[in-house]
């Protein structure tokens, strides 16, 4: 197995819009409604969503692929692309999906590194994230990396109110 990360343009939008539906509806489905999910998939995660923030000079997307199969991505924003926060000393990583058939096989960690390599690049003084507070591998995978909670907030999915939390890294 040989993983690579590679940045993506518009012109691999199918292939995102794939991944990101695939490994979006394996971590969340069993904890919400199906409702919530086709709501959620349909609007935030459309060709049209996709391709206008792959066409934003703040956001960044990347593949990990084995060989030539996509199997997660991550998305990284910068300035006013960030969810909240905003500022230009911080990058917001605010997708790194797997898919679930490579949980534990370090494709996470590789995502995880290029964000941060992504982040030095810009010479970024911290970088953020939110995570659902029902998410304890993913917040474990924070909490190993040097990520501490310093706020929350709440994400909508479907008619449903979630709380994330929010951490940090300082660079």
């Amino acid at each position: 197995m040989y993983i690579s990360i590679n940045k993506i343009t518009t012109e691999d939008v199918t292939a995102l819009q794939s991944i990101s539906r695939q490994t979006f509806f394996e971590t969340f489905a069993e904890s919400n409604s199906e409702e919530n999910m086709r709501h959620y998939l349909e609007e935030n995660l459309s060709i049209e969503t996709l391709t206008s923030e792959l066409n934003s000079e703040n956001s960044e997307f990347y593949f990990a692929t084995d060989d030539d199969n996509v199997i997660g991505y991550l998305k990284l924003n910068f300035g006013a692309a960030q969810t909240e926060l905003k500022e230009e000393q911080s990058v917001e990583i605010e997708r790194i999906y797997v898919q679930s058939a490579y949980h534990g096989k370090k494709v996470g960690q590789l995502l995880y590194d290029k964000a941060i390599a992504v982040a030095k690049e810009r010479n970024a003084r911290y970088v953020w994230l939110g995570v659902w507070e029902e998410n304890p591998r993913a917040i474990n995978f924070y909490k190993k990396n040097g990520f501490v909670e310093f706020d929350k907030h709440i994400f909508i999915l479907g008619d449903d109110e979630q709380t994330d939390i929010m951490m940090r890294l300082e660079l």
